[in-house]
């Protein structure tokens, strides 16, 4: 039996000792050496072969990711490793380091309990290491550091050991002070990371070597032979002598907890059922007998098996022939066949059970975010939080109609796959917009429809997708009729408080009022919002809030389900570009409804809100919200005049520039409109010498002067006329 099948064999029997699981993550800034990483880890537990670990990216087996020599899909991997001599199961995901692929990263964060953090020993951390940490924090996932390319230290930059040793306490420096800015209260000082204990490792993935401070220990060997090993260009003996998956996972055993401890601490944090049912204490306790919650994290679309839904069993098992809900759907769908990951194999088993990761197919239903149960009415896990949105849109068109059906068709599973691909397919114009998070997550999903599902497609140029909200409150309410004017509503809209919306925007406030409404009440009162507001919140649609504040009206509550469903519908299309809506509080004040119910149905209560609302933002001060990005540059110091001038063309306003040697770095933001063909401009310039990376910084109020030119362009595109309505417009 070679040393993959007894691996196989073995991690079929650890499954069900939960003290010897570690489910994990392997995250960093983009070309900071994660897949290469990977990639030594599996080959060290005899899943691919010695020699091409590091070379042949065997998780990166997506064609344009060998192309592109980037990660996109986060891959995963079980692997056994032996440590003070009992076995344990290593599930590993490896993500994405592109900005443009983060909502990735954050869906891994949610099936993991620890992951390590790759660090660059020459760049350092970068601002994609900080946006790491804060995803892994967010899901409290336990984060240890590994410093990575530290032969490019010794033969590149020549460093003596001290220097060396100094920037490491630099680094390690900085990984904990990141950490503690948003580390959870509860492991606040306990979760940094220290090179006496071990938490923190320093060696070359490219090389296959890697060092930490228990294992200098056990090896023998000093930071002096490491340093000379290196000096020498003996990487090879060194590899040998302390080989990196030994000295991680080691690392990981020793440092991340297994699923029955972190689920604990973690179950509370992502799910707001009740932790007292059963449910609640089979995921808080692991249990293998307690009833299926599966939380699926990414679907992978196979030729030949069709969807497959990885994700992390927190309760019960799954087997073959199971029938499942998806939380939202009202289907049952039948679990096909039941697999472990290991590199890009699935191996078929007979169950997965409790604190693992599974790869399933048979869940038609499921999306990536899903939960998946065994009873239709349990409480789903709490949504995956991104820390960025899809800001760029494309618009794309069958070549020849005979493929429309055929695309609709691929437009739906690319949506499935990667939710942070937002699809809206109109079948009446057939225009079929896709927004991604930046250029280059669209050119890849543009790829994959061309090459991948075999249709042939015309794209517009990109477009960027703004926001509506309003800068102040509005002077007097406004009236809305219906049709048959037997009915009126009177509107207030204002500004959502700046930490309210950001509350929304991290999940701090339950989307489900009516199941949750004290809690609700709760949370915006300690935000500031007046009792009386709070208590009237009845519907939360995105970043923007309804309240009724009337007292005693007749039949109000009757016509409540209307009303939601015409504010849902305003803030997904405003009424100065038809743009989705941000930040708005809407109050309704007064209502004058007609007795009988058959004068008060959807066809007059949803025109009657619709307008009041539109009217109510039209006539108070409507403004219009661009995306920003966070842009970072590092330039040698003479190319810093070209770089500069790069960023003034596109209305960037530069934040900070620290001289680093005989390096510039600026910290600058822009408008996400403004950095189209960024990329190949600022290598033109520079003559491709410059370090850049750009993260999303949400959305700002676009300067006045550009706000009529901006929303005719838009209203043109749609197909509108120029000019938005004037309030008055509403008033009938």
């Amino acid at each position: 039996m070679g040393k993959k099948e007894d691996n196989i064999k073995k991690a079929k029997n650890l499954m069900n000792k939960l003290n010897y699981i570690r489910n994990i993550g392997i995250a960093a800034h983009i070309d900071h050496g994660k897949t290469t990483l990977s990639d030594n880890l599996l080959a060290g537990c005899g899943m691919m072969s010695e020699d091409l670990a590091g070379k042949q990216l065997v998780l990166d087996y997506d064609e344009q990711e060998q192309d592109r020599g980037i990660t996109i899909n986060t891959a995963s991997a079980s692997m056994v490793h032996e440590f003070e001599g009992s076995e344990y199961l290593i599930n590993l995901l490896d993500t994405p380091g592109h900005v443009d692929f983060g909502g990735d990263v954050t869906r891994a964060m949610r099936a993991v309990d620890g992951c390590i953090v790759l660090v660059c020993a020459v760049e350092g951390a970068m601002p994609q290491t900080e946006t790491v940490i804060r995803q892994a924090l967010r899901e409290k996932v336990k984060p240890i550091l590994f410093i990575n390319k530290v032969d490019r230290l010794i033969n590149e930059l020549r460093v003596t050991p001290e220097e060396m040793q100094q920037r490491f306490v630099k680094i390690i420096a900085k990984f904990n002070e990141l950490l503690n800015r948003v580390v959870p209260e509860e492991f606040k000082g306990k979760w940094d990371v220290k090179v006496e204990d071990g938490s923190v490792a320093f060696g070359s993935a490219y090389y296959n070597w890697a060092t930490s401070a228990p294992y200098m220990k056990k090896s023998g060997l000093s930071f002096k032979d490491i340093y000379n090993y290196c000096n020498n260009n003996d990487q090879k003996t060194l590899a040998k002598k302390s080989t990196i998956h030994e000295v991680l996972l080691d690392m990981v055993i020793d440092h991340l907890p297994p699923p029955i401890e972190a689920q604990k601490y973690r179950i509370p944090h992502i799910w707001k059922g009740d932790q007292d049912s059963e449910l609640g204490k089979n995921m808080i306790n692991t249990r293998e007998s307690g009833p299926l919650a599966l939380m699926i994290t990414k679907i992978i679309m196979d030729p030949h098996a069709g969807e497959v839904a990885v994700g992390r069993m927190y309760s019960g098992k799954i087997e073959r022939g199971q029938e499942v809900y998806v939380a939202g759907m009202p289907k049952v769908n039948r679990v096909q066949q039941v697999n472990l990951m290991v590199g890009a194999d699935r191996i078929p088993v007979d169950y997965v059970s409790a604190g693992n990761i599974v790869a399933v197919t048979g869940i038609r239903d499921a999306i990536a975010g899903s939960t998946v149960t065994g009873d239709s009415d349990a409480e789903p896990f709490e949504r995956i939080v991104h820390v960025s949105e899809p800001v760029v849109t494309v618009a794309v068109e069958a070549k020849n109609m005979k493929d429309l059906p055929k695309l609709i068709e691929v437009l739906r599973s690319i949506s499935k796959a990667d939710p942070s691909i937002q699809v809206d397919i109109n079948q009446e114009t057939g225009e079929n917009l896709i927004s991604g998070m930046g250029e280059l997550h669209l050119e890849i999903t543009d790829y994959r429809i061309r090459n991948e599902y075999g249709v042939d497609i015309v794209t517009s140029e990109p477009i960027v997708v703004y926001r509506e909200s309003v800068a102040k409150k509005s002077t007097q309410k406004f009236e809305g009729k219906s049709p048959n004017k037997h009915n009126r509503f009177y509107i207030e809209v204002e500004p959502l408080p700046k930490n309210i919306v950001k509350a929304l925007y991290d999940n701090e406030i339950p989307q489900n009022i009516k199941k949750h409404k004290n809690d609700v009440i709760k949370k915006l009162q300690e935000l500031g919002m007046t009792k009386d507001i709070a208590k009237g919140v009845f519907s939360i649609q995105g970043l923007n809030i309804i309240a009724d504040i009337t007292k005693g009206i007749q039949y109000l509550f009757e016509t409540r389900e209307l009303i939601k469903e015409a504010f849902s519908g305003v803030m997904k299309s405003g009424p100065t570009a038809n743009e989705p809506c941000q930040g708005l509080l809407i109050r309704l004040v007064d209502a004058k409804l007609h007795e009988d119910a058959i004068h008060r149905g959807p066809a007059q209560v949803i025109p009657a809100v619709r307008n009041a609302i539109y009217g109510s933002i039209t006539s108070s001060d409507p403004i219009i919200l661009e995306p920003m990005q966070k842009v970072f540059i590092s330039t040698p110091q003479e190319l810093m005049g070209d770089a500069s001038k790069e960023l003034n063309q596109r209305r960037a306003v530069v934040r900070d520039m620290i001289n680093d040697k005989d390096m510039v770095n600026i910290d600058a933001k822009a408008p996400v409109a403004e950095m189209f063909g960024f990329a190949s401009a600022i290598r033109s310039a520079t003559g491709g010498r410059v370090l850049w990376n750009t993260e999303n910084l949400g959305f700002e109020p676009l300067p006045r002067q550009l706000q009529p030119e901006i929303v005719k362009q838009v209203r043109e595109r749609k197909g509108l006329k120029p000019e938005p309505n004037p309030a008055g417009y509403y008033m009938d």
